[in-house]
C-alpha cells in the first residue's frame, strides 16, 4: 500500500557543488510556488548543530537523539533560501567552507544518512517539492517526476565558489578550492553508499558556459513539458 504522500509531485535537482543547483532549485520552487528541500543544507544544518553541543560523529545514542529532535526548516525569503536549525538562522554558518567539511564527516555515518534520508522523505508535502542535492533522484526519492543532473568543470565550479566566498566575506584560494572540489568528487562519485551520479532516467544539463538565468529558462521548459504529460496521462 502506497504512502498518501506518494502522490506528491516531487522534482530533483542532483550535481556535484558548484553547478547552480541551489539556485535554481530556490527559484523554480519560487516559480512554482512548491516547498524546497536543500539536502546539502540539511547535512550541514545537522553537523553544525552537533558540533555546537558536542556530539562527535561516532556518538551514536547522541545521533540518534539529534536526528529525532532537531528542527531544520528551510524558508523562502527575498534574500534566498534561509535554513533554521531549532529557530536559530544558521545560513551563513552552514553555508561556510568549514560547514561543508563537517556535513562531509558526518554524513559517512550510515546511521545519520539513514535518520536524515527519513526526514527529507517526510518533507514531501502538498503542493509539491522541489530537492536538490547529490542523491536526490536515485536514493530519497526515485520516483520524483523529473530528474535533472547540473554539472559543470571542476575549474568553472571552484572560480563559482570563490566569488560566493568573497561575496559573503569568507576566506579561501582559487587554487585550494579546486583541488578540494576535485577530492570531494572523487569521494562523493566512488563511496559505496549513495554514490554522486546521475539517475539512468535523469537529464544531464551542463552549465560550464551558462549563466543562471539561462539554466533557469531550461528547467522551467522541462517542468512544463513534464507537467504537460503528466496531466495528460492522468486523463
Amino acid at each position: 500500500m502506497s504512502k498518501p504522500n506518494q502522490n506528491i509531485l516531487v522534482m530533483a535537482i542532483d550535481g556535484p557543488s558548484g553547478t547552480g543547483k541551489g539556485t535554481i532549485a530556490s527559484r523554480v520552487a519560487s516559480h512554482l510556488g512548491w516547498h524546497t528541500l536543500d539536502s546539502g543544507a540539511l547535512y550541514r544544518a545537522f553537523a553544525h548543530v552537533a558540533a555546537e553541543n558536542d556530539i562527535s560523529p561516532n556518538d551514536a545514542l547522541g545521533l540518534e537523539e539529534l536526528i529525532r529532535t532537531i528542527d531544520i526548516a528551510f524558508i523562502q525569503t527575498n534574500a534566498g533560501l534561509k535554513i533554521s536549525a531549532d529557530g536559530k538562522d544558521v545560513t551563513d554558518c552552514v553555508r561556510s567552507e568549514i560547514g561543508g567539511k563537517r556535513a562531509s564527516i558526518f554524513a559517512k555515518n550510515p546511521l545519520v544518512r539513514q535518520g536524515l534520508l527519513e526526514r527529507q522523505r517526510r518533507m514531501r508535502i502538498a503542493p509539491g517539492l522541489v530537492a536538490d542535492g547529490r542523491d536526490m533522484g536515485t536514493v530519497v526519492f526515485p520516483d520524483a517526476f523529473l530528474k535533472i543532473f547540473l554539472d559543470a568543470s571542476a575549474s568553472i565550479r571552484a572560480q563559482r565558489r570563490y566569488n560566493q566566498l568573497k561575496e559573503k566575506g569568507f576566506s579561501g584560494t582559487l587554487r585550494g578550492l579546486e583541488k578540494e572540489i576535485a577530492e570531494r568528487d572523487a569521494q562523493d562519485r566512488n563511496r559505496s553508499a549513495s554514490p554522486l551520479i546521475p539517475a539512468s532516467d535523469a537529464i544531464v544539463l551542463d552549465t560550464s558556459g551558462k549563466g543562471i538565468v539561462e539554466v533557469l529558462n531550461e528547467v522551467v521548459a522541462l517542468i512544463e513539458e513534464r507537467l504537460l504529460e503528466e496531466r495528460f496521462s492522468a486523463d
